[in-house]
């Protein structure tokens, strides 16, 4: 089985990667790195892999753009399982805090810090990277810059571990998916699903979350995301809580009433699957974790 994470070795979707895999009880699985989320997916939507694990939601930062867009985009993808993970991230370096004048990291991990990072390095220039470990490999041997990344990330490359762990919340933790391609299951305690509506008219929105209520289906999360066909117009994005499902056929018949009854007052409607999630965020291994 090849599986593609975001990249390179040593990122927390790596961590992900490994964490899932070993609960699904897969061990001969070829792990596939790719540069940025959007070629994560490519990678499974080309079949160049058999799935994929991105990050979707992080405690402090909310929802990861690339990845609801990529579900919205290839509506043949489903979801699988999920994770959760703590975060944990160290400020990593081949010198010394006193000399670093750049902080690299991913967009997510470099606000996740912004806290730490005004007190400690307020006069740092903060550079994006593609990943944590991408931007530990990019520090590597310099003296003045500086990567937030895991630990595991800081071993890899041989970086003096300067400040553990640095995020602003301890409590800091993110979702990852496992995608696949295929025909959906039925199985588990969430539902991840999204829509768009008919018209921006007064009553719209609720019409379609009505349809929630009446079944008693509490949302766990709502988001939305532009639909990039016109200002204004939007995608929702929903995870919905089913109870557990462990009958297939019975969370197969639950999901089609709701969709059909949700089709009704939407424009689009598409499920991402239903599945369980297996959540680590209590856990404090440091480096068993992800964005």
């Amino acid at each position: 089985m090849r599986l593609a994470f975001l990249g390179p070795v040593g990122t927390f979707g790596e961590q992900a990667a490994i964490t899932l895999m070993r609960h699904e009880g897969r061990r001969d699985v070829d792990l596939v790195p790719r540069t940025g989320i959007r070629a994560v997916v490519e990678a499974l939507v080309a079949r160049e892999c058999d799935a994929a694990v991105v990050p979707v939601e992080n405690s402090v930062e909310g929802g990861v753009t690339a990845s609801l867009d990529a579900l919205w985009q290839h509506r043949e993808l489903c979801i699988r399982r999920a994770v959760v993970l703590p975060i944990r991230h160290a400020l990593l370096s081949s010198g010394s805090l006193e000399t670093v004048s750049e902080v690299l990291s991913h967009p997510q991990a470099l606000a996740q810090c912004s806290g730490w990072l005004a007190e400690h390095l307020p006069g740092a220039l903060q550079l994006p990277t593609s990943s944590t470990a991408e931007a530990a490999r990019m520090v590597a041997g310099s003296r003045f810059r500086a990567a937030i990344a895991s630990p595991l990330a800081g071993e890899e490359r041989g970086l003096q571990q300067l400040a553990f762990p640095i995020n602003d919340v301890a409590g800091n933790c993110t979702r990852f998916l496992l995608l696949e391609r295929g025909e959906r299951r039925y199985e588990g305690h969430l539902a991840s699903l999204a829509f768009s509506l008919h018209s921006n008219r007064p009553g719209a929105l609720l019409e379609a979350l009505a349809v929630f209520a009446d079944r008693g289906l509490n949302m766990s999360r709502i988001e939305s995301r532009p639909s990039k066909r016109e200002l204004g117009e939007y995608i929702f994005f929903v995870d919905l809580e089913l109870g557990d499902h462990r009958d297939h056929q019975a969370g197969q018949v639950a999901v089609r009433d709701l969709l059909d009854a949700l089709s009704r007052a939407c424009e689009t409607v598409s499920c991402f699957g239903v599945y369980s999630t297996l959540d680590l965020s209590d856990q404090p291994e440091a480096d068993a974790t992800g964005a």
